[in-house]
């Protein structure tokens, strides 16, 4: 059977990334490798990576609802899955902190229509995304040796492949299962410390929706139990400001990252 191209409305997406119910916060998961990718260089596996998503779906008015929630990565030892605080740059010999992701809020809108690869019990949403805006650190001139570029691109590749009954099942709120994979092509992190060399980053990644916090790789649970209780739940209502990203982190928590302090810096549960 050939996959079909159809529009699926806003509510089947929203099954699928998060959930129709307001009261919950919904987890997704992932896992995968960082690869170096510099022109004339062989491939090399810098990290392997962990991280999560915690989200909530917010009704605002028929067919549409606000989206929040927050991001975590940790980048590993590629021998031992070890979460790293410092990193040796081989280019440059210097040892730098690592700063994981840790973004918080990051928001939007889901309405209209949503194009879906139907294939019998199977459904997948695809995603190619290419972000390009003015980089928030260029025009600093203490962040020359991180991120010098005067444009942020990169580009986001997602798969989301669900049962295709539970999308239209409306006993459901939310699907009983996902399976996610994610592609990127991004400039170097700017804690890396590698000013304006060439090449880049590809991250490959897949991952799930799981059960709730108890369900999370170990890793995670620990961080969040112990450091960032901040991440047991989404936000609970839509919080004003700008995404965070990697590069906004980076330059709101620079003081920190110089003094060699441990990230993601902890964050207290939201009451």
């Amino acid at each position: 059977m050939v996959a079909q191209i159809q529009e699926l409305e806003a509510q089947h997406w929203v099954k699928t990334r998060s959930s129709l119910d307001p009261s919950e916060s919904t987890f997704l998961t992932w896992k995968g490798k960082i690869y170096a990718f510099i022109p004339g260089e062989k491939r090399q596996l810098l990290f392997k990576m962990l991280g999560l998503s915690v989200s909530r779906c917010i009704p605002t008015a028929e067919g549409s609802w606000d989206f929040t929630s927050r991001e975590l990565t940790y980048y590993l030892n590629p021998q031992t899955d070890e979460v790293l605080p410092k990193w040796e740059n081989p280019w440059t010999g210097e040892t730098v902190s690592v700063i994981h992701v840790a973004n918080n809020p990051v928001q939007g809108t889901f309405k209209g229509n949503f194009p879906a690869q139907v294939d019998g019990d199977s459904t997948t949403f695809v995603f190619d995304i290419f972000p390009y805006y003015p980089n928030p650190l260029a025009d600093d001139r203490k962040f020359a040796e991180y991120s010098p570029n005067p444009i942020y691109q990169a580009a986001e590749l997602f798969k989301l492949t669900v049962p295709t009954a539970d999308l239209f099942n409306p006993a459901l709120s939310s699907v009983s299962q996902l399976k996610l994979t994610w592609d990127r092509i991004g400039q170097w992190l700017p804690w890396m410390k590698m000013g304006d060399r060439p090449g880049q980053l590809i991250y490959s990644a897949v991952g799930s929706k799981v059960n709730g916090l108890t369900e999370l790789p170990p890793l995670l649970q620990d961080e969040i139990n112990n450091r960032i209780p901040l991440y047991k739940q989404a936000p609970k209502a839509l919080i004003d400001g700008e995404d965070m990203t990697s590069w906004l982190y980076f330059q709101k928590h620079f003081q920190a990252y110089l003094a060699g302090e441990i990230f993601p810096l902890p964050q207290a549960e939201e009451l």
